[in-house]
């Protein structure tokens, strides 16, 4: 695994962002782990999420692209500095859009986009934090292309959480690219964050011990892509 990942999975349980216990998520599933990047908050925790970001996209889909689309609410400040990022470590301008949850009918930018206005020819780069019903997909992948003549060229989100869909066969992840025909990646997968910190020290305590461990493969045991 690189090394921007190893950090980035720190990253995550530093910042609260990552957590281990018991919850029950929006689809009624009772999970041992829990992600909200709502809890990046700071000024450096930005900049950092931003660089992480830049580092998986650069890796994984390359420098041609125009444009970064971050879905309201969450992906609007993820796509922002995600921008900064990309313009710093790369040298390249990439311009950032979002859409609005509600219509602007008044002012030079009423419409239904934040941020830059889409064109036609536009290569995208759809980001969002985390993927596990593909809902979000379904509003604004129609928004974007029904926008202007543009390409898809992938998605980015932070973390694969690695569990089937509301389709019930395959990961969400793999439900939008069967779905909508462009490629979908993580910066790390369920799988990295339990091999990077199972039995290792994280803060100076042991995040993943045996009991949490068990949790996890029981969870995924029910839930988990079984070809993942």
């Amino acid at each position: 695994m690189e090394q921007y990942k190893q950090e980035f999975i720190d990253f995550m349980v530093e910042s609260d962002v990552l957590k281990f216990g018991d919850f029950t998520l929006k689809s009624g599933r009772k999970s041992p782990f829990f992600m909200n990047a709502g809890a990046y908050v700071t000024g450096t925790q930005l900049a950092r999420l931003g660089e992480y970001y830049a580092k998986a996209i650069h890796e994984t889909y390359g420098d041609d692209f125009d444009v970064l689309f971050g879905p309201a609410y969450k992906g609007i400040p993820i796509s922002v500095v995600t921008a900064v990022a990309y313009a710093k470590l790369y040298g390249k301008e990439v311009r950032y859009c979002s859409d609005r949850k509600e219509e602007k009918d008044h002012g030079a930018d009423k419409g239904g986009f934040l941020g830059s206005k889409l064109k036609d020819g536009d290569r995208v780069v759809m980001i969002e934090d985390v993927t596990t019903s593909g809902k979000s997909m379904e509003e604004t992948v129609p928004k974007v292309r029904g926008a202007a003549d543009v390409t898809i060229v992938g998605l980015m989100v932070s973390l694969n959480r690695m569990e089937v869909g509301l389709g019930g066969k395959v990961s969400a992840l793999e439900e939008i690219k069967e779905r909508y025909g462009f490629p979908t990646s993580a910066i790390v997968s369920m799988a990295d964050v339990v091999e990077h910190l199972y039995n290792k020290e994280c803060e100076g305590k042991v995040v993943i011990d045996d009991a949490l461990k068990a949790a996890i493969d029981k969870y995924y045991t029910e839930y988990g892509v079984k070809n993942a």
